[in-house]
């Protein structure tokens, strides 16, 4: 095993993900990043539901894009949870690992067999990561743990868009992943903490929970400035507490995004100082939001966003171009940062994708292994099993 400077740091981890869909394998994928092995467990025949769940048409090699995004980096092992002699072997794997990770509904793991108490008594070191929809208890505990059903129950999608228009989910699985950020921190605490004790731990999120701490600093205004709902902004929409300026306007040729700045450099920079006159305060930038917003927004239509960002650059006012993809991929900062890379499927089918976002001393970390078909690496994993037995 090389654990040299070059190391990744959870080299020598061994992760079992149990998991499906985008939370619990998008939290295993961080750890394969980090250096740890991955051992993904699927059932023989139709593997992880994700497998042919699609965010469009776009299919690689028999699977959905979205499943080779969040299962790169692992290995592949088929096991029917249903049938004794394959628990045997995933009991056999438990006893071998570090981490286990499963995002089942409640009370699944308990009628396999495979709960925190039991798998706790063969393997007492083991990390047992699990994410439920809305905890293990409580009315909604059996409620579908999908992210739109989250974000809307949340009240994020409420929060989220410009007023008079409907709630407006987030248009990417912002719960999903942020559940599964939050579970890595629970493992990684619980590696750290049983390297001094040498105890294991059960930790536990759920999709709920994470997106209500993403929503922590609008529901601490709410929960103590005598629950006054927010009034989300008619023009902007980027934050519905915000005072103006703040939000994304359109111009003669695109969309200009303004964050918080002095109202005094932007007045100058727009030419429109004697508008905003009086507009300096917090507190006048907040009752006359609307105003400010609707004044701003005339201004920056009547010129180009390259005009703007000249202007307001010159001027030291936080502003920016708002991109689409095809812009970004352009962009120099974009091509410096080496975020993309290609992994490969055991077939050669080739995947362009995003590399993980950590740096550690300053080394980037990729992996070209794609995902993994449904139980792959049985044997190699069956071998490894009955080589180490007496280990």
């Amino acid at each position: 095993m090389n654990r040299g400077a070059n190391a990744k740091p959870l080299e020598g981890i061994l992760v079992l993900d149990f998991s499906q869909f985008l939370s619990g394998p998008s939290a295993a994928l961080r750890l394969a990043d980090l250096g740890a092995r991955v051992i993904k467990i699927e059932k023989p025949g139709t593997g992880d539901i994700c497998r042919t769940l699609y965010i469009s048409d776009l299919e690689l090699d028999g699977d959905s894009t979205l499943f080779h995004s969040i299962n790169r980096n692992k290995e592949g092992y088929a096991a029917d949870l249903k049938r004794e002699e394959d628990r045997d072997r995933v009991r056999r794997l438990i006893e071998r690992s570090d981490v286990l990770i499963q995002n089942f509904r409640p009370g699944v793991m308990e009628r396999l067999g495979l709960h925190y108490d039991a798998v706790r008594e063969r393997n007492p070191a083991l990390i047992y990561a699990e994410i439920t929809g809305y905890g293990a208890e409580g009315p909604w505990k059996d409620k579908p743990g999908q992210d739109l059903l989250v974000q809307s129950l949340s009240g994020l999608a409420w929060l989220n868009g410009e007023a008079d228009r409907p709630p407006q989910p987030l248009g990417l699985a912002a719960v999903d992943m942020a559940a599964g950020t939050y579970l890595v921190q629970g493992v990684l605490a619980g590696l750290f903490r049983r390297s001094m004790t040498g105890a294991g731990c059960r930790v536990e999120v759920s999709l709920l929970e994470s997106i209500l701490d993403l929503q922590a600093a609008e529901l601490v205004v709410y929960w103590n400035g005598g629950e006054r709902l927010p009034q989300r902004p008619q023009t902007g929409g980027a934050h519905a507490w915000m005072p103006a300026p703040y939000g994304m306007y359109p111009t003669a040729d695109g969309y200009i995004a303004l964050g918080a700045g002095s109202v005094e450099a932007l007045g100058k920079a727009l030419d429109c100082c004697e508008s905003l006159a009086g507009c300096a305060d917090e507190a006048s930038r907040y009752e006359r939001r609307e105003e400010i917003n609707r004044l701003i927004a005339g201004r920056l239509a009547a010129g180009t966003t390259s005009m703007w960002l000249e202007r307001l650059e010159a001027a030291g006012y936080p502003c920016s171009s708002v991109l689409t993809w095809e812009q970004l991929r352009r962009e120099e900062a974009f091509l410096r940062l080496g975020m993309t890379q290609t992994v490969y499927r055991g077939s050669g089918a080739a995947m362009r994708t995003t590399r993980c976002p950590i740096r550690i001393d300053g080394a980037v970390y990729t992996s070209s292994q794609g995902s993994p078909r449904i139980g792959e690496h049985n044997e190699s994993i069956n071998e490894w099993l009955e080589a180490t037995e007496h280990e």
